[in-house]
């Protein structure tokens, strides 16, 4: 299995640099063609909102419908696709870095009960809280 870099990614997605989406796009395609499964770990998912959000100006509610696709595609593999599902969803619904919710997904999966956060918009959301 191969993992995917966030520079990869966003190049397959945004298709900006001629030379380098061809070559992402060719990995993906191969991949698929030889029934493999890419893996994107959580920080590159993370980085990739972030990118996509600030360097490409896509609107939250895009970014979210392309997070979507990405988490639901049979050829990509994550290390929780459910706490991603739920990141997103609390993310397209909410104020935060879609990394913030990430974030309470991982506190959620270690038994915390809440995240602290000076982030004012996160403390008007369960799972925040506070210090």
């Amino acid at each position: 299995m191969i993992a995917l870099d966030t520079n990869v990614l966003v190049r397959f997605l945004v298709v900006d640099d001629k030379a380098q989406s061809a070559r992402a796009a060719r990995l993906v395609d191969g991949a698929v063609a030889r029934n493999e499964t890419l893996f994107v770990s959580d920080v590159v998912i993370c980085e990739t909102v972030r990118v996509l959000l600030s360097a490409y100006l896509v609107s939250r509610a895009k970014v979210g419908e392309i997070l979507d696709q990405l988490l639901k595609a049979t050829h990509l593999s994550f290390r929780d696709v459910d706490s991603l599902l739920r990141a997103l969803e609390a993310f397209v619904a909410g104020r935060g870095d879609f990394a913030d919710y990430v974030i309470k997904e991982h506190a959620r999966r270690a038994d915390c009960e809440k995240v602290a956060t000076f982030d004012r918009a996160l403390l008007k959301e369960d799972g925040f809280l506070a210090p």
